[in-house]
């Protein structure tokens, strides 16, 4: 039987092109992978990231301020929350994340490095709202989505996003969060269609998780990734592409795909920062502050109400 929950699965799989949400590349197996990705040397995002809050640390945590209550959306291995940590020392950390055996495991080994800290795992969606427990304050949160993720999401869907994030936090909260910038394409191309293919890995793997979720039968072996950048759109996107005809059942429906027809799995969008500052607002984010890397590659803000 398939469960109301998965349904999402099921229509995108019948709409014409096809599609699967993001989220759902995110069993064990595929975070794993994506924290492979992030080791890749194509894969900029992660490393300039970090790079950049190591350069702007100080002035970072004198704008967060000392003490917050942190909470970590699409926590993933807490490697990121785990350098925020240091640079603001927060009371409680909250780690939300839709893959709850991978993040439990990191939440533990954030436990293990910072005793004194509230660590908490909770698995989730976060794009249905998250419902923090009780016992979390509501003065002094920090929400933190660092990553660049927002650019999965549509701009509408981004901005939907945002304001849940709103509503996590009272007027004395504030969000950090990363956003990739426009850069040249083939820096972009090749940092989600890497040499070794670890990429395409985790894009065909999501097949393996569907079919786990609704019981359906796509054979991996018969689907090629595709990812390229839309300059219309200032999108990377990434695809699965059938390399023959292939029929795929799952309980109560199915679909048949012909040679080289696709489902559209990710978009990750590259915003101007005027433009996602533009955006915050709109979102209730009034207040922002940005610091780049020296090639102006990437972004990490910090807004407030």
């Amino acid at each position: 039987m398939l469960l109301p929950r998965y349904s999402d699965i099921t229509h995108g799989l019948t709409q014409r092109p096809a599609r699967i949400s993001p989220k759902y590349f995110y069993d064990q197996h595929g975070s794993q992978l994506f924290e492979a990705i992030t080791r890749l040397p194509e894969y900029y995002p992660t490393r300039t990231e970090m790079a950049l809050m190591q350069t702007h640390a100080d002035s970072i945590a004198g704008t967060v301020g000392p003490g917050r209550t942190l909470i970590e959306l699409g926590a993933g291995n807490c490697q990121k929350a785990r350098t925020l940590c240091r640079l603001v020392q927060p009371a409680c950390f909250v780690g939300v994340d839709i893959s709850a055996d991978f993040l439990e495991q990191a939440v533990q080994g954030l436990r293990d490095d910072f005793p004194a800290l509230d660590a908490r795992a909770l698995a989730g969606d976060m794009t249905l709202g998250v419902a923090l427990p009780d016992d979390i304050p509501r003065t002094g949160r920090l929400v933190f989505y660092p990553g660049s993720s927002i650019g999965n999401f549509d701009p509408p869907h981004a901005l939907e996003l945002l304001g849940h994030m709103r509503e996590l936090v009272d007027d004395d909260g504030g969000l950090l969060i990363g956003i990739d910038l426009p850069k040249d394409v083939a820096v972009l191309e090749a940092a989600y269609d890497d040499a070794a293919g670890v990429t395409a890995e985790f894009n065909r793997n999501v097949l393996r998780h569907v079919n786990r979720l609704i019981g359906s039968d796509f054979d991996v072996g018969q689907w090629q990734h595709r990812a390229f950048f839309n300059p219309e759109a200032s999108r990377i996107e990434m695809h699965l592409e059938a390399t023959s005809d292939t029929e795929v059942c799952w309980p109560g429906g199915g679909r048949r795909f012909e040679q080289g027809e696709r489902i559209h799995t990710e978009n990750s969008y590259k915003y101007p920062l005027p433009v996602f500052t533009d955006m915050l607002a709109r979102a209730g984010f009034a207040q922002a502050q940005a610091w780049t890397d020296e090639r102006g590659w990437f972004a990490v803000v910090h807004a407030r109400p």
